[in-house]
């Protein structure tokens, strides 16, 4: 008789601590802002530039990913003055809205369809 109420409570205390410890695995897969494995300095014309924000804190690399028009996202270095420049430039434009204006997202994606 006493079987089924301790079977029944390990089932629960094992449901809630993988419930609990599922969160702190991988942060950055439930984060809206994705993780870089690593970043570049490619220049990106600011009129083809969506969107520019800093990594979640929960990623291991700290970087500035930008959007762009295609929907293509690229992991600038933190430390290069000119993704500084970027990211300051893009908050200064979406000030006043979500939507970046000009110079930013001026450009229409013109990749080709395959």
């Amino acid at each position: 008789m006493k079987t089924l109420p301790t079977l029944i409570l390990l089932a629960l205390i094992c449901f809630l601590h993988h419930s609990s410890a599922a969160g702190s695995i991988a942060p950055e897969l439930v984060s809206d802002v994705p993780c870089c494995p690593g970043f570049n300095r490619r220049l990106i014309p600011k009129p083809k530039v969506k969107h520019v924000a800093w990594t979640s804190n929960d990623c291991k690399t700290k970087a500035i990913l930008v959007t762009t028009v295609c929907n293509e996202t690229s992991c600038l270095d933190p430390e290069w003055r000119w993704a500084k420049n970027l990211l300051a430039e893009f908050r200064k434009a979406t000030a006043n809205s979500k939507s970046p204006s000009a110079p930013f997202n001026m450009s229409k994606c013109d990749k080709k369809k395959q």
